[in-house]
């Protein structure tokens, strides 16, 4: 086939697509109307994990998985939008990393709030100032965001979702490598490319700052200074790129989570998330980990938290396979309940 009809039968399929969409857009916005009038969250986790695992059992190539899931990530944005325009708050300022794992999660067509702490993350959405609310809770190099942790202590937020980023630092600077005097970044980045620092810049004084956006900004004002932050925030702020992927990982994954007002329901393949504080004895917390192993369910993290509230006490948060309305789990919990001093459910959302 000719090179021009090749080019009139994708014409021809555009046109078939943009009227497809249009009625997937007008189905939306009745959707949209029933849930609202109901009182249900237009943001439904659940429903997205189905819809992205239908279509992935429905591609049968060229397009690969990932490149279909992002091309229905901007459907389902324009879908949310159609429903009701939806503020997103994430811990900022623009194209910071949550930034990036928020975008991915909720697209373009959404409505974004940048906030200047993980606190302030939380404090958005509990004033309905936002919908939905993006933090970070783990990296596969430096561990579990302490920050994000300490916050939920004290909030009502539940987790409804989670976005797996996989993260590249680069090294930005309007200077040359050997005028860098000052790098800027956040503590858990420079944890992250500890060695590549170490080799290339030996004498440059690290300096911590809140964020890898806010590092991009001083970099951009301060002479012989640099920042390590996402390739966006290079455009952004307008900054060259010195060295792209100087983490000491091939494989440096951040997980974040989203937090909203309501719980997510069964999916059938779910992460739980919880926390609680243990009395004050001799194996403790051995005792608390029985009923998960009595009923089969596997624990995937543990992490302890000092209280702030007595010497030697801590809180414990553990993430779960299931969800917390699967019987065996339920039965898990209430076990566990009985033996702790406090006991929170944080959320369960998709895995």
């Amino acid at each position: 086939m000719s090179l021009d009809k090749l080019r009139k039968k994708i014409d021809i399929l555009d046109r078939k697509l943009i009227n497809l969409l249009n009625l997937r857009a007008a189905a939306t916005k009745d959707i949209g109307r029933i849930k609202i009038n109901a009182g249900k969250s237009i943001y439904v986790p659940e429903r997205e994990r189905q819809v992205l695992d239908r279509i992935s059992g429905f591609n049968k190539g060229p397009l690969k998985k990932s490149a279909l899931e992002a091309i229905y990530r901007e459907v389902m944005s324009a879908s949310l939008a159609l429903e009701k325009p939806l503020k997103i708050a994430y811990l900022g300022p623009r194209a910071s990393f949550t930034n990036l794992a928020a975008i991915k999660k909720f697209g373009s067509c959404v409505s974004y709030i940048a906030c200047n702490s993980i606190a302030d993350v939380f404090l958005e959405v509990e004033k309905d100032s936002a919908d939905y609310g993006v933090v970070p809770i783990e990296n596969s190099i430096e561990g579990a965001v302490s920050h994000t942790l300490d916050v939920f202590v004290d909030s009502d937020l539940k987790i409804c979702s989670q976005v797996i980023l996989e993260v590249t630092h680069n090294l930005l600077a309007n200077c040359v490598k050997n005028k860098i005097r000052n790098v800027y970044s956040n503590p858990q980045v420079f944890g992250q490319c500890r060695i590549w620092l170490q080799k290339n810049l030996p004498n440059a004084l690290l300096v911590d700052v809140p964020s890898t956006t806010r590092a991009a900004e001083i970099a951009k004002k301060e002479k012989n200074s640099a920042a390590i932050a996402s390739l966006l925030a290079s455009k952004v702020y307008g900054l060259k790129v010195l060295a792209e992927g100087i983490q000491d990982s091939a494989h440096n994954i951040t997980r974040f989570l989203v937090v909203g007002k309501n719980v997510a329901a069964r999916t059938g393949k779910d992460k739980t998330s919880l926390f609680f504080s243990i009395k004050d004895r001799v194996g403790a917390l051995y005792a608390m980990l029985l009923p998960f192993r009595k009923y089969g369910v596997n624990l995937t993290k543990i992490e302890s938290r000092p209280s702030k509230k007595k010497v030697w006490e801590y809180y414990f948060f553990i993430d779960i396979l299931g969800h917390q309305e699967d019987a065996l789990i339920k039965k898990a919990l209430q076990e566990l309940e009985r033996g702790c001093s406090y006991l929170k459910i944080l959320g369960s959302y998709p895995d």
